[in-house]
């Protein structure tokens, strides 16, 4: 009865060790199912790995993302390519093959800090790239020594880039001191030390910035043995310390400086110019002048130096009768605004004909950036003078005209310059009309048309455009309607010519072609 028993419970407590077993053994494989498996994804892994489809990146380690540079992921390996190119030679080409071989590895060049091998493979569409120190396989630590070695290269690059600008840094203490400069501000530093001093610790200060103003980019100067250089200084606080640049500005300190000399020029020139010249910029405002413009215009020098708008400056004008009064003050408004439109598109230019005698010509021209640019000048002598002589030219053509003779007078390039009424009445033309077009050879067709065929027109074309000293001549002809006329031919001064035609016949014959038969009438 005792051995039944103790089998049962054998039976019972075997069976109840396999149940036990087997849940043990499922909690074991599903404990195993819900852990994933290491991979470049995991958080904390200091591997340098990326992951690529194409161009585009998936996914990277840590330690590998702090590598690359800053960008749009579908354009990430081309900015690994940029970043590991000088490290690694042919990275770009080999990279390219990945996908024919499978798979890659390429040692860094000779002489780089630290020496690294990129791995790469080629699996079901995508790229893995690893980087690591060189050993066989990958370690925690590889990781780490690949990434310091990497940031090491790029530190180094930085540095090597800081130190061969051209441009001064230098970064400056708390208390002022010089505690890190680049080559160029040692260049200079060691330039300006005495002779046998060697350059030390604390480095020299190049610059007094007590001199630099507040208000705008301080720009210093450095009296180097060769010659003084310009700077324009940018300080950039960092905590405690300031990272400063000296920016070139010797080209601008020579444009500007050949800009000054330039307006003390121009400015000296509209001094003695005797035309009045006021400019006015995009916002109508007067900006610069000359003296002439305060006598022509009799403005007060303070009202031009407050720099008034162009229609105070023109109302002004209008107060001191020195512009044309309009009907009205509309009217006025009208000539205002035509006159800025006008000047804008450099078509303004008017004659003022003023209440005091005076003949002012105002020209308005365009000026860079939006500016307008007006001219004032008094032209009254030169207005008087043409008065004079179109009086005088009048009264010239009224003394001829009183002639009964007619004339005709020629320039010395044959053209017709001055005829009187009689010669229009003897040849039934007026020659005004065809005064573009009245040379001697043009009218002495005319001649020759209302006249009997004679050699004396040929000789008058050759008199007329012959140069030199020349003697006076005269001749006769026949008029188609039977009169004769003597022609006379007199040398002017300066070459010109004067012809006259004297009808000598008072009789009125017949026309030439009603009773001649043979149409011929000899001079």
């Amino acid at each position: 009865m005792a051995g039944d028993w103790s089998m049962a419970f054998g039976m019972v407590l075997t069976g109840f060790l396999v149940a036990l077993s087997a849940l043990l053994l499922l909690a074991a494989w599903q404990s195993r199912q819900s852990q994933p498996r290491p991979s470049i994804f995991d958080q904390g892994s200091s591997l340098v790995a990326f992951l690529f489809d194409g161009e585009r990146l998936l996914d990277a380690s840590p330690a590998a993302r702090a590598l690359l540079p800053e960008g749009e992921d579908n354009r990430a390996r081309s900015r690994l390519i940029t970043r590991f190119a000088p490290d690694f030679p042919n990275l770009s080409e080999r990279l390219a093959s990945l996908p024919r071989i499978g798979q890659l590895q390429i040692p860094s060049r000779p002489g780089t800090p630290a020496a690294l091998v990129l791995r790469a493979e080629h699996l079901s569409g995508l790229t893995r790239v690893t980087l690591d120190s060189g050993q066989s396989g990958l370690s925690a630590g590889g990781g780490d020594a690949a990434t310091a070695a990497a940031l090491q290269q790029e530190v180094m690059a930085q540095r090597a880039v800081l130190s061969r600008a051209p441009v001064l840094m230098w970064k400056e203490s708390a208390d002022g001191a010089v505690i890190w400069a680049n080559h160029a501000y040692l260049i200079r530093a060691v330039e300006l030390l005495p002779e046998g001093e060697d350059l030390s610790w604390p480095l020299p200060k190049l610059f007094d910035q007590a001199e630099a103003p507040r208000n705008r980019l301080p720009r210093l100067k450095l009296q180097m043995p060769s010659g003084a250089e310009w700077f324009d200084l940018v300080r950039m606080p960092q905590g405690d310390e300031t990272l400063c640049y000296a920016l070139a500005a010797d080209k601008a300190v020579q444009a500007e400086t050949a800009l000054r000399e330039f307006m003390q020029t121009l400015t000296k020139t509209f001094a003695d110019l005797p035309i009045g010249l006021a400019i006015f910029d995009r916002s109508r405002c007067l900006q610069m002048f000359n003296p002439a413009l305060a006598d022509l215009t009799t403005l007060a020098p303070e009202l031009l130096i407050s720099r008034p708008t162009l229609n105070a400056f023109l109302d002004a004008m209008r107060a001191k009768a020195m512009i044309p009064e309009p009907r009205d003050y509309r009217s006025w408004r009208k000539q205002l605004a035509r006159l800025e439109e006008e000047a804008a598109m450099g078509l303004f230019e008017e004659t003022w004909s003023l209440p005091g005698g005076q003949t002012y010509r105002v020209i308005g021209r365009p000026h860079p950036n939006g500016a307008l640019a007006f001219m004032f000048e008094d032209i009254s002598n030169e207005m008087s003078r043409t008065r004079r002589y179109r009086a005088d030219l009048e009264l010239g053509q009224s003394v001829i005209d009183a002639v009964e003779d007619a004339v005709a007078v020629f320039s010395q390039g044959g053209q017709l310059v001055m005829s009187n009424h009689a010669y229009a009445q003897l040849w039934q033309h007026d020659p005004q009309v065809l005064l573009s077009e009245a040379s001697i050879t043009t009218l002495c067709a005319w001649w020759r048309d209302h006249a009997a065929p004679s050699l004396l027109w040929d000789d008058a074309t050759d008199f007329v455009a012959s140069a030199g000293d020349r003697t006076p001549w005269d001749g006769e002809v026949r008029l188609l309607d039977g009169r004769l006329v003597s022609c006379r031919f007199r040398p002017l001064t300066g070459g010109a010519t004067l012809i006259t035609f004297r009808v000598q016949a008072a009789a009125v014959f017949q026309s030439i072609r009603e009773t001649s038969s043979m149409g011929l009438l000899s001079a």
